[in-house]
C-alpha cells in the first residue's frame, strides 16, 4: 500500500470493541515483540493540555541529547505529525515499514482468529510504539487518546505519568461525573513511578492521590513542588503545561541548564495551539474543543490589545455547546461554522438561542472569507472549536500562500 492507502485502511477500522479492555492490542503487542516495553516512555494525560505538555517535554528531551519519540493525536495538517522522532514527523517511509509490521501481526491472528481486528486508534498506536523502537529512541512521550486507565496506551510501564487538568469532557466515555473522571485519568498512575499533578480540582484531588498512595507512586503537585513556566509570557494554560514537562523532565537523569530550559521551552511552536497563523490583524489557530480550554483561551486572547475580537467557531455536536458559547461577550463577533465531518455541528445542533444571535455560515472557507474581510488591521481574529476545523483553516491558508509563490 501506498501512504493514503495506508491511512484509508487504518480509518475503516471500528472505532470501538465489543468490551472496553486493552486485550486486543496487547494481543498484537505480544506478537510484535512488546516494543512497548523497550522504550522508556512518559504517558501524559489531562482533560486539557495533554498535548502542549507532551511537545514542551519532547523538546527538553531532545535538547537534553535523548532521541525522543513523541506519539500525539490528533494530527492538524498531516498524519505523519502523529508520529515523531526528535521533533519531526517520521519518514513516509517508516510510517509504512510501522503500519506493515503491524498489519502483518493481525493478518497471522486472523489466520485462526478471522474476527480479530484492531480500531483504528489501537493500529496507530502500535504503529508508533513498533517506530519508537525500530529507530532505537532512548524515551518515548506518549499522549492518552481519552481517559487513562482504559485509553488504548495504558500497556505502558512509564518511568514518569503526568495528568495535566481534569475537568469535564468526553463525560459520555469516561464520566459522566468529574470523579469519574478523576478515577479514570488516575489509570495512568504505576507502581512507585512519579506522577505530575497540574491543575487539579480540589474536589477531585483526594481521588488522585489515593491512587497514588496505592502505588506507592511520589507525588509533584503543581503549586507545592513546582511552579508554572511563568517566562514563557504564553498563555497561563500553556504556562502550567510548560511546568508539567519540566517538572517531570526534572524526574529524569538527564540534565539541561537554566538558560537551556528557557529557551527550549521559548522556541517550542505547537501546531494547532495558540498558533499565530499571521498579523494586522493578528490570527490566531486553537483547537479549544471544551468549556475549560475554551474559557483558558479566551481569557489570554482578551488581554491582547485589539479594538474587536472576530471568532470563527466550529465544533463537533456531541459537545458542550450551550456552555462554550455562553463565554462569549455582546461585543465579541461569532461565525458558527461547520467542516465536512459527520461529527461537525449543523445549525439544529446549536441552541436556539445562539442561532438567533450568532451568524451562521455552513462554508468554513466563506465565513474565513467574510471575517477577513471585515477585520481591521488592529483587530484579533480567532479560529477555534475544534483541531479538524483548525487543520482544515490551515491548509487553506498554506494553499493559498502556496498559490502567491
Amino acid at each position: 500500500m501506498n501512504k493514503s492507502e495506508a491511512i484509508a485502511y487504518l480509518y475503516q477500522l471500528p472505532h470501538l470493541h465489543p468490551r472496553n479492555d486493552l486485550s486486543y492490542i496487547k494481543t498484537v503487542l505480544q506478537a510484535l515483540g512488546n516494543p512497548q516495553a523497550k522504550t522508556p516512555a512518559i504517558h501524559v494525560t489531562g482533560t486539557n493540555g495533554k498535548g502542549s505538555t507532551c511537545y514542551y517535554l519532547s523538546a527538553l528531551l531532545k535538547q537534553a541529547g535523548q532521541k525522543t519519540g513523541l506519539f500525539v493525536s490528533p494530527y492538524v495538517i498531516d498524519f505523519n505529525e502523529r508520529i515523531q522522532i526528535n521533533g519531526r514527523m517520521i519518514s513516509d517511509q517508516l510510517l509504512l515499514a510501522a503500519f506493515a509490521a503491524v498489519k502483518t501481526v493481525i493478518d497471522d491472528i486472523q489466520a485462526d482468529q478471522p474476527q480479530f481486528q484492531l480500531t483504528t486508534f489501537e493500529f496507530e498506536t502500535c504503529m508508533a510504539f513498533w517506530a519508537f523502537n525500530h529507530e532505537h529512541c532512548d524515551y518515548a512521550v506518549i499522549e492518552v487518546g481519552i481517559g487513562g486507565e482504559h485509553d488504548k496506551t495504558n500497556v505502558i510501564t512509564p518511568v514518569v505519568s503526568i495528568i495535566t487538568t481534569i475537568g469535564l469532557d468526553h463525560e459520555q466515555l469516561i464520566g459522566p461525573t468529574l470523579a469519574d473522571i478523576a478515577r479514570e485519568k488516575s489509570g495512568i498512575i504505576k507502581a512507585q513511578r512519579p506522577v505530575v499533578l497540574g491543575n487539579v480540582p480540589a474536589e477531585v484531588l483526594p481521588i488522585v492521590l489515593a491512587k497514588a498512595k496505592a502505588e506507592a507512586a511520589p507525588v509533584v503537585r503543581l503549586g507545592r513542588d513546582f511552579q508554572p513556566a511563568d517566562f514563557l509570557n504564553k498563555a497561563l494554560a500553556e504556562q502550567i503545561d510548560a511546568g508539567c514537562a519540566l517538572a517531570a523532565f526534572q524526574q529524569l537523569s538527564v540534565k539541561l541548564g537554566k538558560e537551556q530550559i528557557i529557551s527550549t521551552l521559548q522556541a517550542v511552536n505547537i501546531p494547532g495551539r495558540y498558533q499565530v497563523l499571521g498579523h494586522q490583524p493578528l490570527i490566531i489557530a486553537d483547537g479549544a474543543h471544551n468549556v475549560q480550554a475554551m474559557a483558558q483561551l479566551l481569557a489570554y486572547v482578551r488581554k491582547l490589545p485589539h479594538r474587536r475580537l472576530h471568532v470563527l467557531l466550529g465544533m463537533m455536536k456531541d459537545k458542550d455547546l450551550d456552555a462554550v458559547l455562553h463565554l462569549f461577550q455582546a461585543d465579541e463577533k461569532v461565525y458558527l461554522t461547520r467542516i465536512d465531518y459527520p461529527r461537525a455541528a449543523k445549525l439544529h445542533d446549536f441552541p436556539a438561542w445562539a442561532q438567533a444571535r450568532f451568524d451562521y455560515e455552513p462554508d468554513y472557507k466563506r465565513a474565513l472569507a467574510r471575517i477577513m474581510q471585515q477585520a481591521k488591521a488592529d483587530d484579533v481574529i480567532l479560529i477555534t472549536g475544534s483541531f479538524y476545523l483548525v487543520g482544515a483553516v490551515l491548509q487553506v491558508m498554506k494553499a493559498g500562500t502556496d498559490d502567491a509563490r
